[in-house]
């Protein structure tokens, strides 16, 4: 019986372990992209933005629409009133309708409404350019998140590593001092050793742990415990890049880049609102067409007949030719012409700022290439240093403060590689971003 009882358990440990384990989502950096892209708020708010403009555009193909109205009224009429039949005064009491419909249609406004729709269009494309914009942006910010985290888990691993070591020194010390080859001060230094060690990988889990946290806000995860990123050995990408100068990313950049689209998009409608501005000075006409008829509820004569012979028709062509309007529509153009003028400075700012964006990105890049080289190169002398001196201080020969020290220096050449590794890969996927490679797997 007792050992059902055990198997039983067992099963229901495997069982919640397998599903703790399934629930929890591994995510690859695209994936992370994905979501925080699905769930982002800004971004939510520019695709509204975009449906907000689109119905914009409705009104605008609709203003080249005629404008039809019906309107109709019933109504009781009792004391003193116009006999409508004879035309004398009356104390009577009276029940009528009245219906009138009627057509309008713009035949020119100074081409105001295709202004308009242009306008409409060019709103469109800016609002396609500033949603795909932020989602550039907030693919950035992803990567760095992700990256972040990989370095963060790395040098958790290198400190656990060392912790290892850390342990195994001691007992080996232990056993020295037992079989009195080391002095008792030894065994403290060493001890000391494994309780700086114990208090790195608790330093080094903590920022692992914050680094994830952060990542998981950003991509709008209510339970951070059930959010992890793949474990997979990330090594410094494949990639020509760094083969580019400046003027030829920048070119591509110019061409690709949703923010130098959405600045001249944004130029080409202040020039528009410049052209709708200036069609209020032009002569506006418009046609006409109204029908009207009413009828007495309690008339000799059928409904029918007192349409036909109360009917209306009126059919005509307005026209408008501004003259003086209060200085309103000029002042509008002038206002219309500085919104021209700060927007194409708006689009010269954001040209220079790509510029000199690139030139930092690529220098980075390069100057990330070299450290990274450099610390490949530093890790392993320090590596090598690290062993000799294991070797000595096991054999007697070096003293435990200088064994120490190569240690701790290993662990910072370690250390170093790791974030110059992750910087260089980074530093890559940016300047490939601004090339208009917007592959961020790795």
């Amino acid at each position: 019986m007792g050992e059902i009882k055990n198997k039983k358990s067992i099963l229901i440990f495997l069982f919640f372990f397998s599903f703790s384990s399934f629930a929890q989502e591994k995510l690859s950096l695209k994936d992370c992209i994905e979501r925080a892209i699905e769930k982002n708020i800004s971004i939510k708010n520019s695709s509204l933005d975009l449906l907000n403009t689109t119905e914009n555009k409705k009104t605008a193909i609709g203003n080249f629409v005629p404008s039809f109205n019906i309107n109709g009224n019933h109504s009781w009429n009792t004391g003193l009133t116009q006999n409508i039949t004879t035309g004398i005064l009356e104390n009577q009491t009276t029940e009528n309708s009245s219906i009138n419909m009627s057509v309008a249609v713009d035949v020119f406004n100074g081409l105001a409404n295709i202004r308009r729709l242009h306008r409409a269009n060019l709103d469109l494309l800016a609002k396609k350019y500033q949603l795909e914009d932020m989602k550039e942006d907030i693919s950035l910010l992803v990567a760095n998140s992700y990256l972040q985290i990989l370095f963060n888990k790395e040098q958790l691993d290198v400190q656990k590593s060392q912790l290892k070591i850390s342990q195994e020194e001691l007992k080996n010390a232990k056993e020295k001092f037992n079989n009195g080859v080391i002095p008792e001060g030894n065994l403290f230094e060493i001890e000391a050793n494994l309780a700086l060690s114990e208090q790195n990988v608790i330093m080094a889990e903590n920022s692992y742990q914050l680094s994830k946290l952060s990542l998981s806000q950003l991509l709008m995860f209510e339970d951070s415990n059930n959010f992890d990123i793949a474990d997979d050995n990330y090594e410094i990408p494949q990639t020509d890049i760094l083969s580019k100068d400046a003027k030829e990313i920048l070119e591509e950049a110019m061409k690709n880049r949703n923010d130098i689209k959405l600045a001249e998009t944004n130029l080409e409608i202040a020039i528009k609102d410049q052209q709708i501005s200036k069609s209020a000075l032009l002569p506006s006409a418009s046609a006409f067409y109204s029908y009207n008829s009413r009828v007495i509820m309690d008339a000799p004569t059928s409904l029918k007949s007192q349409f036909d012979l109360n009917a209306g028709e009126s059919i005509g062509l307005q026209l408008n030719i501004p003259i003086i309007n209060g200085w309103s529509s000029r002042a509008g153009i002038k206002k219309s012409k500085l919104n021209v003028l700060r927007n194409k400075n708006l689009l010269d700012q954001t040209k220079m700022d790509l510029e000199n964006t690139i030139y930092q990105a690529l220098n980075d890049a390069k100057g990330a290439m070299k450290s990274y080289e450099a610390a490949k190169k530093s890790e392993i002398a320090r590596k090598t240093a690290y062993e000799y001196a294991k070797e000595r201080f096991e054999n007697g020969a070096l003293n435990t403060i200088n064994y120490f020290q190569a240690q701790q220096l290993f662990e910072t050449a370690q250390s170093e590689l790791i974030k110059a590794k992750y910087d260089y890969i980074f530093k890559i996927k940016v300047l490939e971003f601004y090339f208009g490679i917007a592959d961020f797997s790795l």
